[in-house]
């Protein structure tokens, strides 16, 4: 077996790495639950490897300290709106394992500024965090368009939108996705918008150790899984009742009725059934807490399936 998977299971729980709090992504409600896609996401992952959604353990962790916290073993899996790079694949320990969320950074500001592009923001000041690849899209986005900002930098999220709040800047920069996701947190969401501009790739995906290329592999097609199911129609409701009853060769593979396609991965035929039981398949992941079913309202857009016009592809499970 593979090492990772068996301390896994030796455990019995899967540390999970994930935003200290965003809202749509990952954050604790009132109740203590840890919600939002990412917080799901991990739930599928114990599904499919404990066959139990339950035992996972989320392990809140900041910006400077994920990619560490996946090397010395503190997160067996990080699903922390984590952008995959050429620096990080290749300098950091830790592997990707797919993309989860095609994302792009972008800027929020006062809707009375009464801007409608980026780059009316010449000679602006632009909240943003500190030791990110944004602070560097963002010089680079200056020098493009020959323009000038003055970055306020923060060590959080969470600090630079208090310092935009303060009005200590003219706008804030982020990932789109969490700047939908921290607007909705102010007093007064609607006297913010999101400028059109988009002025980089942000894909974020799953990271593990680069120690167990098989723990990996494992978890790329956990994710293809879920792509998959919302393809072929299977959702959390009907995915035991189409292991059973599916004439679609693929869908029957796909969840464990026919063939041993986890066997390969060390994990068991029904994996990607525990998995889309216990959360649903992309598509309802979406919806349900950054889809039209959140307070959020994002649009699928780039992470529509294939065949919408999206980037959603999942490879044959066969």
């Amino acid at each position: 077996m593979g090492s990772q998977l068996e301390a896994v299971r030796d455990r019995g729980v899967l540390r999970c790495g994930v935003d200290t709090g965003l809202e749509g992504f990952a954050i604790r409600n009132e109740e203590g639950r840890w919600t939002g896609f990412e917080a799901d996401l991990c739930r599928a992952y114990a599904a499919a490897f404990l066959g139990d959604a339950r035992r996972v353990e989320f392990v809140p962790l900041t910006t400077a300290e994920r990619f560490e916290a996946v090397v010395d073993g503190r997160a067996d899996i990080l699903i922390r709106n984590t952008s995959w790079t050429f620096a990080r694949d290749a300098g950091f320990e830790v592997s990707f394992a797919g993309v989860y969320y095609y994302d792009g950074q972008g800027f929020m500001t006062p809707a009375d500024l009464g801007v409608s592009s980026a780059r009316e923001l010449d000679g602006a000041r632009i909240c943003v965090q500190r030791a990110t690849t944004t602070v560097l899209n963002l010089n680079d986005y200056a020098a493009t368009y020959d323009i000038s900002f003055t970055p306020v930098e923060r060590e959080t999220a969470a600090a630079a939108l208090e310092s935009y709040e303060a009005g200590e800047c003219d706008a804030f920069t982020n990932d789109i996705s969490s700047l939908a996701g921290l607007r909705v947190t102010l007093e007064d969401p609607e006297a913010h918008v999101l400028l059109p501009d988009v002025i980089s790739k942000e894909p974020l995906g799953p990271v593990v150790s680069a120690d167990d290329p098989r723990f990996a592999e494992a978890a790329r097609w956990v994710l293809y899984a879920l792509i998959a199911a919302e393809e072929y129609g299977v959702t959390r409701d009907n995915a035991r009742e189409l292991a059973e009853t599916s004439r679609n060769p693929e869908v029957r593979r796909l969840l464990g009725a026919e063939g041993a396609i986890g066997e390969e991965l060390y994990l068991e035929p029904d994996f990607a059934l525990d998995a889309i039981a216990a959360v649903g398949n992309y598509g309802e992941l979406f919806e349900r807490h950054l889809g039209a079913d959140s307070r959020l309202g994002l649009r699928r857009g780039l992470n529509a399936q294939w065949s919408q016009g999206g980037l959603l592809y999942a490879p044959p499970f066969r």
